[in-house]
């Protein structure tokens, strides 16, 4: 049996998930920032109801393009505060327009998103060697320097443990426990080369 990190569920969509993508490096501008929204919008909710509601985000904010994204009028809001395929939060959803305009500011100032997210490791992931799920932080002072960054440049929902689970999903950290097959698989794969 595949031993795997001990917080993911007996749901095969989130096993899926972590097996897949979850640590694995990421340097696809329009991916960080599905990760990013999708992080923002899970605050106060669980992961796995974001997973499920992930294909409908990917559908109705138009792939997460934030050149299109930017554009959203309120009558589009509108729409997707209908939307029962989504998480229908005013907050969330203005944020993810606000956070758009903020991405491609962003791109803009440092040639790509990638350029400017990656700065806060220094280009490099992250390798630790947690035992347990216990001793797996919930924020850093690297996620805590990310979020009052990316506040400066006016994103919201960007809190530091939002950016900490960001950190963790785009694999600029690993933090797969020791145990976990994903954790010597990312290893050896030269994720980190």
């Amino acid at each position: 049996m595949t031993e795997r990190c001990a917080w993911v569920p007996d749901d095969p969509l989130y096993q899926w998930y972590h097996d897949r993508e979850w640590g694995v490096p990421v340097h696809d501008d329009r991916l960080l920032f599905e990760y990013l929204i999708l992080e923002g919008t899970q605050a106060g909710l669980s992961w796995q109801t974001i997973l499920r509601k992930r294909e409908n985000y990917r559908r109705l904010f138009d792939n997460f393009q934030a050149e299109k994204i930017v554009s959203y009028s309120e009558e589009k809001i509108r729409a997707l505060l209908a939307d029962p395929g989504i998480i229908r939060n005013r907050l969330k959803i203005a944020a993810t327009v606000r956070n758009a305009r903020c991405f491609l500011q962003v791109k803009k100032e440092f040639g790509s998103f990638d350029n400017y997210i990656w700065q806060f490791v220094g280009g490099e992931p992250i390798i630790n060697a947690w035992k347990t799920v216990e001793e797996v932080p919930a924020r850093t002072t690297v996620s805590d320097a990310m979020s009052k960054d990316l506040k400066k440049h006016g994103f919201k929902f960007v809190g530091s443990t939002i950016c900490y689970a960001f950190m963790q999903a785009v694999g600029m950290v690993n933090d797969h426990t020791v145990n976990c097959f994903r954790y010597r698989q990312l290893l050896s794969q030269n994720f980190y080369k």
